[in-house]
């Protein structure tokens, strides 16, 4: 039995409480055990936080740690899959020392990538994958060019499935299911990086997201879908998926609807600003460009017309190859909307409970497992300070130190 004490920090709980003065955090075999004030409690391991704050580790709920390139189709033309998994492994990582010791990867990672980091093959944060994502003919997920008649990609990878039909999407979801996949992923509208469809396009018809509904419910799991304009959220939401990616056109109507049905909403608002500032440089069209400027500036009103409505608001990067290094970014764009309490809340509380796993993770309570960060600085007074790594004094998974400057 090893007792780790954390003494004299300002916890964040993460529970919506306000946060706690001078407080003491004991765990004791990775699990959190007591969260008391200065108490003189003693431990194996005694860490002083006295001016810095202890909040639980972050959960980022879409990301892509496959994606090693802006542009996808480069990724797979130049890396073999040797490559490929290295560099994935080195993403992984690297997401672990940004503080998130929860992630879900939304199209992309295997049942592989998930064991690798669950046996300590390597290290990295808790991973929930999704597998390869669900597309239409000429859908979000097609990356086709007009030119193009198949498909050139590898197998592991941002890889997209192409399944037209109730039966074909019944189907490539129970693939994706046999092969390890928490949750399923479908390409519910148009989106950016996408060569051939319209940014407006309903994509899927009813049944054939019902189909994807149904198989993942039998699998005791759900479905996660990529949506942004009204009508695709609601066609999404109507057929019973748990979350919409990104919704940055969401109306009143859709926000109203989504909160009727307990949907949650995931933005993604870090991914526009990067790819606008940085989009060019890695080889994007201009006109995904013009594309991608359509949907810069819709996102907060969005978010603003979901927390109004008492949508479940998570939180996610979507970020692509080296963008991924601003993951953190995103809580500071959101904060200007949620504010940086609300904001901490979303990317651990809700974002856990999104996962189903709020009994494990996503708070500091009593039960939970201890993935924790100890901060220099108090990021309720400026959330950014998540994004300087030399301010992360300690980024602890499951009670077990990643990262130790203390």
């Amino acid at each position: 039995m090893t007792i780790t004490v954390f003494r004299h920090a300002r916890v964040i709980p993460c529970t919506g409480a306000d946060p706690l003065e001078d407080a003491t955090v004991v765990v004791e075999d990775g699990v959190i055990r007591d969260v008391a004030g200065p108490a003189p409690i003693s431990g194996d391991d005694v860490v002083d936080c006295r001016g810095r704050t202890l909040l639980p580790g972050l959960i980022d709920a879409h990301v892509h740690v496959c994606s090693l390139d802006v542009e996808i189709a480069r990724q797979q033309r130049d890396n073999p899959t040797s490559l490929l998994a290295y560099r994935i492994a080195r993403v992984i990582r690297q997401t672990l020392d940004q503080g998130y010791t929860t992630v879900r990867d939304a199209g992309g990672a295997d049942w592989g990538m998930k064991e690798a980091v669950d046996r300590g093959l390597i290290p990295g944060p808790r991973l929930f994958v999704s597998g390869h994502p669900l597309s239409q003919t000429g859908g979000h997920g097609d990356s086709r060019t007009r030119a193009q008649d198949t498909v050139d990609c590898g197998h592991i990878g941002m890889v997209d499935v192409i399944a037209d039909g109730p039966d074909a999407v019944r189907r490539a979801a129970r693939e994706q299911l046999r092969r390890g996949a928490d949750a399923i992923k479908i390409m519910a509208g148009g989106g950016v990086a996408s060569p051939t469809d319209r940014l407006e396009s309903v994509q899927y018809s009813p049944a054939e997201l019902r189909a994807a509904v149904e198989e993942a419910q039998a699998a005791g799991t759900y479905v996660l879908a990529h949506a942004y304009l009204p009508a695709a959220i609601r066609s999404a939401v109507e057929a019973g998926v748990r979350s919409i990616e990104h919704g940055n056109f969401l109306d009143e109507a859709t926000a109203a609807l989504m909160a009727d049905r307990g949907t949650y909403l995931v933005p993604t608002f870090v991914a526009y600003e990067k790819l606008y500032e940085e989009g060019r440089q890695h080889g994007f069209s201009a006109e995904k460009l013009a594309k991608l400027d359509t949907v810069l500036g819709e996102g907060l009103d969005g978010l603003r017309r979901a927390r109004e409505a008492g949508v479940r608001i998570g939180s996610g990067s979507d970020l692509l190859g080296p963008l991924a290094r601003h993951k953190t970014r995103e809580l500071a764009i959101k904060a200007q909307v949620l504010g940086p309490h609300e904001t901490l809340v979303a990317t651990t509380r809700t974002n856990a409970e999104l996962l189903g796993i709020a009994d494990e993770v996503g708070t500091i309570e009593p039960g939970k497992r201890a993935d924790l960060l100890v901060v220099d600085g108090d990021p309720l007074t400026d959330i950014a300070v998540l994004q300087d790594l030399d301010r992360l004094l300690a980024i602890v998974k499951a009670g077990d130190f990643h990262v130790r400057r203390l």
